[in-house]
């Protein structure tokens, strides 16, 4: 079933009660390095920094976005509350700096947001 939110005017998002909604957070990763090296950084992300994002509490996934003509990348980890969100810093700051290096990237900026809608059909 998918998850779908969506916004009252321009208040907090009203749940999609009857659809089984409910508040997601994400924080976004930008990195930015040369189009060569995205093979390595998402080989990183897939093999390194899924895996140890799974055994944080509230984890509920992961989105790798890249540019293959710029060589900027997105990394979208998705959390079930921000609380979540806010107690994986420490290990996010850690995989997103291992992650830069090893795909020869630099960490351009770092944003987190409240989702305002998502729907993933299953």
């Amino acid at each position: 079933m998918p998850l779908c939110l969506w916004w009252d005017g321009l208040s907090r998002p009203r749940e999609a009660e009857e659809e089984g909604g409910k508040a997601v957070y994400a924080r976004v990763s930008i990195f930015e390095g040369s189009p060569d090296q995205m093979d390595e950084a998402l080989r990183q992300v897939r093999e390194v920094v899924l895996p140890q994002a799974k055994q944080d509490e509230g984890f509920k996934g992961l989105i790798a976005l890249g540019d293959r003509q710029s060589g900027k990348t997105l990394g979208i980890t998705l959390w079930e509350s921000e609380e979540a969100m806010r107690a994986s810093e420490e290990d996010a700051n850690r995989l997103r700096s291992e992650s830069a290096e090893a795909g020869g990237q630099q960490i351009a900026g770092v944003e987190r947001y409240e989702v305002g809608l998502f729907e993933v059909e299953s």
